[in-house]
């Protein structure tokens, strides 16, 4: 039963408002968590750089003040000059032997007056006023880092710069022997590391971070709308089904309704039906010696059957028996439809092609029932093959169902016609009620089965009955 159009469920938007919204949603999620893990995993980078060049300077200070100051001091008098040869290899000496193990990049040694007097590249020995603030915050015992990066522009805006430089300011001071207190502020260091091999590192992690979050919340977005659009579904289909259950319970009130009118105006026309057609077989009988009235008296009687099968379709119809379940056996109750249908079979040349199962099940069901809906269903078959054909009935039996096929050679059944063969009163033939298939398919679906009609290729109509074992 299709639904008004006025009815029909609109669709349900969940998926679509989900689909979006989530993927949003979890697109930025994962590019937030990626940024946050990698600024995480950077500050790390920079706080372990940062110990390391402040061990560096630790060792590097007593080892420069033993080896290099004190020894100076003692040969030279207070006043050290670089400029002395001799004083320059002894220092840069020192520097490289305790900093030969570490990974150091460039080491500057400024003196008070923020003039460089040593370095790894000689070419800034005596260059005045590079400190900066980070060298006046080292002279008042504030050990600083800063981290420099360059590159262009675009590699700095994605956070890959092509260089990246830690450099950390401590100061020089005079040791005192066998005692923990800090002496005098001699100078500075700045130790320069280069960070740019761990920065890429760090940002190729960024990225797979990203890379893998994405995937990982791309499948979770699948799995998560494949569920909602099985919810979906199902809101849909119970939404369908209520409905459904709503026209169906509506179509029931107005057949009772039809059914009480029926039953009535039924009773008082089959009352002067049976006299008028036991009046004209005693007239038929009365005038046995006149032919043209014999033919009046036929055609009395044939009109009062059909005006009697008639309001017996609207009984019927209108008021549907429940079926009497017993077990019985379909290819029996076919066998007794086709001996019915023998002499009219043979008179139009029919030929029934049968393919019965040789393990048909007992079903419960009402043989009288079945009997008319298969009845009905041959009739329409041999009608639609008014000069003879071809008419195939076949088994199908499963463990909790059996299906029957009936099939014929006709022309088939046109797509217009076929979406209104349900409705009641719908026919196309110049005599009938067009109850006969409404009847058949409230029989079908009374014992809980199913019955389709299509149309099967090349030609010809097919009729699918299902029955519940």
């Amino acid at each position: 039963m299709e639904p008004k159009n006025a009815e029909r469920i609109k669709p349900f938007k969940l998926v679509k408002y989900f689909t979006f919204s989530s993927l949003i949603i979890i697109l930025f999620g994962s590019l937030i968590l990626s940024m946050v893990i990698a600024q995480r995993t950077e500050k790390v980078l920079l706080k372990k750089s940062e110990d390391y060049a402040l061990l560096m300077a630790e060792n590097l200070n007593h080892q420069v003040f033993l080896q290099f100051i004190v020894p100076a001091a003692y040969r030279y008098g207070k006043v050290i000059e670089l400029r002395n040869k001799a004083l320059f290899e002894l220092l840069d000496r020192v520097v490289r032997n305790t900093l030969h193990s570490f990974n150091v990049d460039m080491v500057n040694i400024y003196d008070r007056e923020n003039v460089i007097f040593y370095s790894f590249d000689k070419k800034l020995l005596g260059t005045k006023g590079l400190g900066g603030i980070d060298y006046q915050q080292a002279l008042l015992a504030r050990s600083s880092s800063r981290l420099i990066r360059t590159g262009g522009f675009w590699s700095l805006v994605f956070g890959a710069p092509e260089k990246s430089e830690l450099r950390t300011y401590v100061p020089l001071r005079a040791e005192k022997p066998l005692s923990n207190i800090e002496g005098p502020i001699l100078g500075v260091f700045e130790i320069i590391q280069d960070l740019s091999g761990d920065y890429r590192t760090t940002v190729h992690f960024k990225y797979r971070i990203i890379l893998t979050s994405a995937v990982v919340m791309g499948l979770l977005f699948l799995i998560l709308r494949h569920i909602v659009k099985r919810g979906e579904q199902i809101i849909e289909k119970r939404a369908q089904e209520q409905l459904l259950l709503k026209e169906k319970l509506s179509h029931a009130e107005r057949l009772a309704t039809l059914g009480e009118m029926v039953a009535a105006i039924s009773h008082e026309i089959r009352n002067p039906l049976g006299i008028i057609s036991s009046t004209a077989e005693l007239l038929k009988q009365k005038m046995a010696d006149k032919d043209q009235g014999i033919q009046l008296v036929d055609v009395i009687v044939e009109e009062a059957y059909r005006l009697n099968n008639i309001v017996s379709d609207f009984l019927s119809f209108a008021r549907p028996r429940s079926p009497n379940l017993i077990a019985c056996k379909v290819d029996d109750v076919l066998e007794k439809n086709l001996t019915f249908l023998d002499p009219e079979i043979k008179k139009k040349g029919y030929k029934i092609r049968k393919r019965f199962a040789t393990d048909v099940p007992e079903i419960q069901a009402d043989p009288g029932l079945l009997y008319q809906a298969f009845l009905n269903i041959l009739l329409n078959a041999m009608q639609a093959m008014p000069e003879g054909g071809s008419i195939y009935i076949e088994f199908c039996a499963k463990r909790d169902s059996v299906t029957i096929i009936f099939s014929d050679e006709g022309e088939g059944i046109p797509e217009e016609t076929l979406k209104k063969i349900w409705q009641p009163f719908f026919t196309t033939k110049d005599k009938g009620s067009g109850l006969g298939l409404p009847i058949v398919k409230n029989i079908v679906e009374g014992h809980g089965g199913t019955i389709r009609i299509e149309n099967r290729k090349p030609k010809g109509a097919q009729v699918t009955v299902t029955l519940p074992a």
